[in-house]
Order: structure tokens, then C-alpha cells, then sequence
């Protein structure tokens, strides 16, 4: 059974900075591409980021390019998403996603998400 498990949310200041990490198991973790993705409050869902398999190639939603890094560790299935220089149009509930092996913004597995609160 595939599971994702999102941690690291929290209320932070604006600027500050945050470690999102997602824990998956039930499946081969480094054969699939991996997202986050976030949806603020009354929103639909926004992809944030993903990272390939091998976690050499990133890919960034224009308003966090520059301010946020995905990573993962495929020895220890997890991914990770680093927050810095937060605002507070960044709030929101943030879940890991494992991305459909063929098609683009396609996601077969979500967790249940973390929260992340920015506001002074």
C-alpha cells in the first residue's frame, strides 16, 4: 500500500524559513518522480515543485524559484522540501505526491498533508 506522510509545517514569520520532509513507503521510492504540492486556504490544489527519480533535475512554480529547494533521499524514502525566505502567500497545506509514470501534472498518490502558516 502506498503511503506518503508530510512533516515540518508549522507558523513561521515572514522570511523565515521551514523543512518540509514526506516519508513514503509501499512502493520503490526512487523509481518514481516525485511533487509537492499546496493548497491555501479555500483554493483549489497548486503544484510547487518536482524533483526526478534520481534527483538531479528540479522544476519550480515561478513564485517560489529561488526561494525554495526540493531534494529527496532515495536510500531513506523520503523527500524534502527546504522554505526559505517565506511569505505569507505561501500558507497553506502542503502534501507530497508521487507523479504518474507517463503523464505530466498527473499525481497517483497523496499524503495527508502539513500546514504551514506564514504570518507575522
Amino acid at each position: 500500500e502506498v503511503q506518503l506522510v508530510e512533516s515540518g509545517g508549522g507558523l513561521v514569520q515572514p522570511g523565515g524559513s521551514l523543512r518540509l520532509s514526506c516519508a513514503a513507503s509501499g512502493f520503490t521510492f526512487g523509481s518514481y518522480d516525485m511533487s509537492w504540492v499546496r493548497q491555501a486556504p479555500g483554493k483549489g490544489p497548486e503544484w510547487v515543485s518536482t524533483i526526478n527519480s534520481g534527483g538531479d533535475k528540479t522544476y519550480f512554480l515561478d513564485s517560489v524559484k529561488g526561494r525554495f529547494t526540493i531534494s529527496r533521499d532515495n536510500a531513506k524514502n523520503t523527500l524534502y522540501l527546504q522554505m526559505n525566505s517565506l511569505k505569507p502567500e505561501d500558507t497553506g497545506v502542503y502534501y507530497c505526491a508521487r507523479d504518474h509514470v507517463s503523464y505530466a501534472y498527473v499525481f497517483d498518490s497523496w499524503g495527508q498533508g502539513t500546514q504551514v502558516t506564514v504570518s507575522s
